[in-house]
């Protein structure tokens, strides 16, 4: 999977010893991203650093690599993160264009598919790229850098541009590292941070920018400029309700085949719903040999389960149906209440993200599984994003919050709250920051983006709502979630692929009506109907149940504790609060005061303040 860093300054020469410190120093942060091996490359105005993960060819994939040109001086370096699943398709075709090879890793396909496709514009080489993936390009002809990013976003890539040229990692500590970059929060950021809208156009740190899903971001002499390769369009479907069945099928069958590669143990993440079952299923039909399953679940949580409004039944009996239904070799990772407040794995999960989420034991708690898994495998299959693709959330099925004239996920009963109200907060700083607005005009940019309908729908006022939710799950909320997942999986060394983030799946799913993926008249119609055959009943007809969080009273009650002595010590994070207001949901009894979303609440102030602390950082608002 790897980790990337870098510097471009186009006034001063990075083969300095002082500015190859530096690099080696970015570099290091990466360290967790790929502990394998490590790696730079130094021209006079660029310098990148790489640290691998090895999946694909062990022996013979590092980096940096470069290239020359054609018979002269001039050379093409490259640092990339990721899997492009169809290398091989595309060796080929470099092959038969005279293109020659020294290694069997993907890295260096993608960079000949940039000599062959992108001399004249590198989004014509990224367009043939099927994968995951974020790199970096330096050409020396041009002194000029290309960074990308794959079309959903599943790999991380930030840059921070500066007075002579721009700093980039896969991860904001790299760029941090640097001391050309500030630790600085304004009005902007604690926005982008409290929010809970995907922004890549801000990165809550002052200057640090994303580059966005399905964008490239080119840089010269001339300055910066970002370019887009991919988009969501509508693609005038056609397909009956059979016949998209089928199309769902093969290309779920094909991407599981694609993904199933790799040089090193694999296993699949397994939770009993819908779409973590039906990737294992196919990838069980798919593998040479038995597949590895993991679960995780907290002690006592089966036996002790109470329904809520968000979670019907617990995973436990559905993993384990799956697993002997399709004959994985199953291991369930059982967390204690201990384990999730433990305060290294809190920091290590604050560090992981370097932002602070407010998601408390759901971080923690993946944190943990996947640093369990990864003592047996090196890559890992997931089901995330099948909800954003096929439908899956509530929300996409209640009437109040598809009318809501916001983003759903705000109005939904998962995570409903009103942006006026300042909770914890200070009410003067809230004011201040003017939330509501904020997510008022990040709503609107987002629906201006939104593709017209075509065809006979297109007059369907429901249709074009649903295409509207739709968008902006696949493009303002999957991203937060393909986030955690990327930082808790890489911060052990993990690979985490997401077989339903396949793009061709994505355009496919995303243009079908919604009558179609309804059809059934339940959520997820189309992926049910694809894979009903590979899987027990009770997992074809459970309704969704999103990932786990501990019911453990105690573990609120400490929750209340840490906050409590927060206020008595005063830590960073004070000033920005209304000590009035927290101690009055302090008062209120465990589990009452707005349930999840109260205990969110409390987790954000406490992730914000040990934010603020280890990376000392200046709010300026």
């Amino acid at each position: 999977m790897c980790g990337i860093s870098g510097w471009v300054d186009y006034e001063r020469d990075l083969g300095e010893a002082s500015a190859r410190q530096v690099l080696a120093d970015m570099t290091a942060t990466m360290a967790c991203r790929g502990p394998d091996d490590e790696g730079t490359y130094v021209d006079t105005h660029a310098a990148l650093g790489h640290r691998r993960l090895a999946v694909i060819d062990v022996p013979g994939g590092h980096q940096p690599m470069t290239v020359a040109q054609d018979a002269g001086p001039d050379t093409t370096a490259l640092v990339y993160s990721g899997e492009t699943y169809n290398f091989r398709e595309l060796r080929e075709r470099l092959a038969l264009e005279g293109h020659r090879f020294r290694t069997n890793s993907d890295t260096e396909v993608v960079l000949h598919a940039h000599r062959e496709w992108g001399r004249r514009d590198p989004r014509d080489a990224v367009r043939e790229l099927n994968g995951m993936f974020a790199y970096a390009l330096w050409d020396t002809a041009t002194d000029e850098l290309v960074l990308v990013r794959d079309r959903l976003g599943i790999k991380p890539l930030y840059y921070y541009p500066t007075s002579d040229g721009v700093l980039f990692g896969s991860e904001p500590k790299a760029i941090l590292a640097n001391p050309l970059a500030e630790r600085v929060v304004d009005a902007d950021g604690l926005r982008r941070a409290l929010g809970f809208v995907a922004d890549p156009h801000h990165a809550v740190f002052r200057g640090l920018r994303e580059v966005p899903p399905g964008h490239i971001v080119r840089v010269s002499r001339a300055g910066i400029s970002e370019q887009r390769y991919w988009a969501l369009t509508d693609t005038g479907h056609t397909d009956d309700v059979p016949t998209t069945v089928r199309h769902v099928r093969v290309l779920l069958e094909d991407i599981a085949q694609r993904q199933l590669i790799a040089d090193v143990p694999l296993c699949t993440l397994l939770s009993g719903g819908l779409d973590s079952s039906a990737l294992t299923a196919l990838a069980a039909r798919s593998a040479a040999g038995r597949v590895r399953s993991f679960a995780v679940d907290f002690t006592g949580y089966t036996e002790n389960f109470t329904a809520d409004d968000l979670r019907g039944t617990p995973d436990a009996p559905y993993v384990h149906e799956v697993a002997q239904f399709v004959g994985t070799e199953h291991s369930d990772i059982t967390l204690s209440t201990g384990q999730l407040m433990d305060a290294d794995v809190r920091s290590a999960t604050l560090h992981a993200r370097d932002l602070p989420s407010g998601m408390g034991d759901m971080d923690t708690s993946l944190y943990l599984l996947f640093r369990s898994v990864r003592e047996q495998s090196t890559v890992a299959l997931s089901g995330e994003s099948a909800d954003e693709v096929f439908g899956g959330y509530r929300d996409f099925h209640d009437a109040d919050t598809v009318a809501a004239d916001t983003f759903p996920w705000l109005a939904g009963r998962m995570m409903r709250r009103d942006p006026s109200d300042p909770g914890l907060w200070d009410a003067a700083l809230i004011e201040e920051l003017d939330l509501p607005g904020y997510i008022e005009a990040q709503y609107r940019t987002a629906l201006a983006q939104v593709p017209e309908l075509t065809g006979p729908p297109a007059d369907d006022r429901h249709e074009r709502r649903m295409r509207q939710i739709c968008y902006l799950y696949l493009t303002r909320f999957l991203p937060l979630l393909l986030d955690r997942k990327d930082r808790m999986s890489m911060a052990v060394g993990l690979e985490v692929r997401v077989p339903f983030c396949d793009h061709r799946l994505v355009e496919y799913v995303f243009g079908t009506p919604w009558a179609h993926k309804t059809f059934d008249g339940r959520e997820k119609s189309l992926l049910r109907a694809a894979t009903a055959d590979l899987l027990p009943d009770s997992v074809v007809q459970r309704v969704k149940s999103p990932y786990p969080s501990t019911q453990d009273a105690r573990y609120e009650r400490e929750l209340r504790r840490r906050v409590a002595a927060l206020l008595d010590t005063r830590g960073p994070v004070t000033p920005l609060l209304d000590a009035n207001a927290v101690r009055e949901r302090l008062a209120a009894p465990v589990g009452t005061a707005s349930g999840m979303a109260a205990r969110m609440r409390f987790e954000q102030v406490l992730t914000m303040n040990a934010w603020l602390g280890d990376y000392g950082v200046t709010v300026n608002v």
